[in-house]
């Protein structure tokens, strides 16, 4: 099971298409964005779990991990990262290669905060930022072909048009970057809530028509928030997002301002 996991993880990783070089300064600038959003820029922040969850989030990311036993809706990025991470020659510790999370509950995880295995662990992270904001960049990038594939012919080139509009400006690139790391691509039949999803592919297919640069962040930002109280409105009631409500919007309304 483990290497199939893997594997599928590596694949992952090797099918990300080409994608022109962010400036050094800019894909900074978006990790650092990034890390604020899911850690509040601490170190701390990069090992999570948080309350109401099955499962820890780790890194600039927040990326999941299950712990074994668990299989929940949500796409488990910690694996694909820990892939794209070998794949670029870094070392990351051994407990982060395990297939499954080890700690197997919220309690256990934070009784162990600054065990050795967790401090290695965040260490690693803190040191490795730049290395997180490439992965994210990547996963970006690469959803957009799967956004594509997936949506309704009818969608399809209006969904292709608003993600370039986005993509015009600065802070419109770190807004698909972010947004995909913060609730993801959308093509995951899982992450629905009464059918609907809450990734970039409904975003952008719920933009109004809007004009390119400035404009189109804006109306990205809006139409995340209309994503994300959908999402709210559907939820199971014992799932209780509405407490994240306000938190949502203010990383939307991030989109909308310079990087």
């Amino acid at each position: 099971m483990q290497v199939i996991r893997l594997l599928c993880a590596a694949l992952l990783v090797s099918a990300a298409p080409a994608m022109a070089e962010l400036p050094a300064g800019q894909k900074a600038a978006i990790g650092k964005k990034i890390w604020q959003n899911e850690c509040a820029g601490t170190v701390a922040g990069l090992t999570t779990w948080n309350t109401g969850e099955e499962f820890p989030s780790l890194g600039i990311g927040h990326f999941i991990w299950y712990p074994a036993g668990f299989k929940g809706p949500f796409t488990e990025s910690w694996p694909q990262f820990v892939a794209y991470a070998k794949q670029q020659g870094a070392k990351p510790p051994a407990v982060a290669s395990l297939e499954d999370c080890p700690w197997k509950s919220k309690a256990a995880f934070e009784a162990d905060a600054k065990g050795a295995k967790m401090t290695e662990l965040r260490n690693w992270l803190a040191a490795n930022v730049a290395l997180q904001t490439d992965f994210i960049v990547w996963h970006s990038r690469a959803a957009l072909p799967k956004v594509l594939a997936a949506a309704p012919g009818s969608e399809r080139k209006k969904i292709e048009a608003n993600y370039q509009k986005v993509a015009t400006t600065a802070n419109g690139t770190y807004a698909l970057i972010d947004y995909v790391n913060f609730k993801g691509d959308g093509i995951n039949p899982s992450e629905r809530y009464s059918g609907r999803g809450w990734g970039l592919m409904q975003v952008l297919g719920e933009m109004q028509e809007v004009p390119s640069g400035a404009a189109a962040a804006k109306e990205f930002a809006a139409a995340a928030k209309r994503v994300l109280d959908r999402r709210i409105s559907n939820s199971p009631p014992a799932r209780g997002e509405v407490r994240w409500k306000e938190g949502w919007h203010n990383r939307c309304d991030t989109y909308a301002k310079p990087l």
